[in-house]
């Protein structure tokens, strides 16, 4: 897991909230909180940070301009943070490798990571569905951890 190792280790912490941060067209920060987790690439297999995001939010349509994200995590005075390129998965954004059925296993591996448990997944899966849900997958080239 190398550079994720902290940020994953926290994820249990408070929750797998984090901050979300990305790029807004006029070059200013749009930051945001939500769940995240630490799980392998659908494709790849490689080590993510992986997060859910409604296919109407802004921080969508940001990251689909510019694919790039930093996700800081913390738990008390501990905290970590993964940097990267972002890759989306969704019904609005195909990503080879990744069918319907795999999209919606997806988005419960995600959700699962960030520490998140369910007692019916049929009902998940389809608000998943109508709410257009997207994976946002950020790939780190650069971590910090702190303790």
């Amino acid at each position: 897991m190398s550079g994720l190792t902290e940020f994953a280790r926290l994820v249990d912490g408070d929750h797998g909230l984090v901050v979300v941060s990305a790029l807004r067209p006029d070059g200013t920060i749009q930051s945001s909180v939500v769940n995240a987790g630490v799980l392998p690439h659908p494709v790849t297999g490689a080590q993510v940070v992986g997060l859910v995001s409604r296919g109407d939010a802004r921080r969508l349509a940001y990251l689909r301009a510019r694919p790039r994200a930093t996700v800081v995590i913390r738990a008390g005075w501990q905290w970590a943070s993964a940097e990267g390129p972002v890759e989306l998965a969704g019904p609005d954004d195909p990503m080879p490798g990744v069918d319907a059925e795999r999209l919606r296993l997806l988005l419960r591996e995600i959700f699962t990571a960030a520490g998140g448990t369910h007692d019916d997944w049929p009902t998940y899966d389809r608000v998943m569905a109508e709410e257009r849900r997207t994976a946002v997958l950020v790939i780190p080239d650069r971590t910090w951890p702190v303790s």
